[in-house]
């Protein structure tokens, strides 16, 4: 079995999270694979800009993710992946998504709406512990 290691961004503007949306109509955050000579940090940074245009400040690490997978273009090729992730904040609401990856959309979504939006349960579960610590640590609140 083959490991991956991934980092990715909960990416808060206002009362709304940053999600992209796949060719195939699914909902996501911003994540990918963690470079050489790059921290878990500076890959979700990195992500986020490449995938959606944000420039982003990171407010707190919120912890990891672990599944496995089957890679569909390969027999047999199952992969362990594990994705760390960020609460993080924009400073702005535009967004572009990074075609080449096969987003076709990227926008903030209400943060009453998100969750229900997101297609998998554990970014479900990323997201909603972004929002208790946002809603923790904002001066808005």
């Amino acid at each position: 079995m083959r490991e991956e290691v991934s980092s990715g961004g909960v990416v808060i503007f206002g009362n709304a999270i940053l999600m992209l949306k796949k060719y195939n109509g699914d909902w996501v955050l911003p994540k990918g694979k963690v470079e050489i000579d790059e921290d878990y940090e500076q890959t979700a940074i990195r992500e986020v800009l490449e995938e959606a245009g944000v420039k982003v400040e990171v407010i707190q690490y919120l912890g990891k993710i672990h599944y496995t997978y089957k890679n569909s273009w390969e027999d047999n090729d199952k992969i362990s992946k594990t994705v760390h992730w960020f609460l993080m904040q924009s400073r702005s609401i535009n967004c572009t998504p990074q075609k080449e990856e096969g987003f076709i959309e990227a926008k903030f979504i209400h943060i009453n709406r998100v969750v229900d939006l997101a297609k998998y349960t554990d970014e479900k579960d990323i997201i909603k512990k972004a929002i208790e610590e946002y809603t923790k640590t904002s001066p808005e609140k």
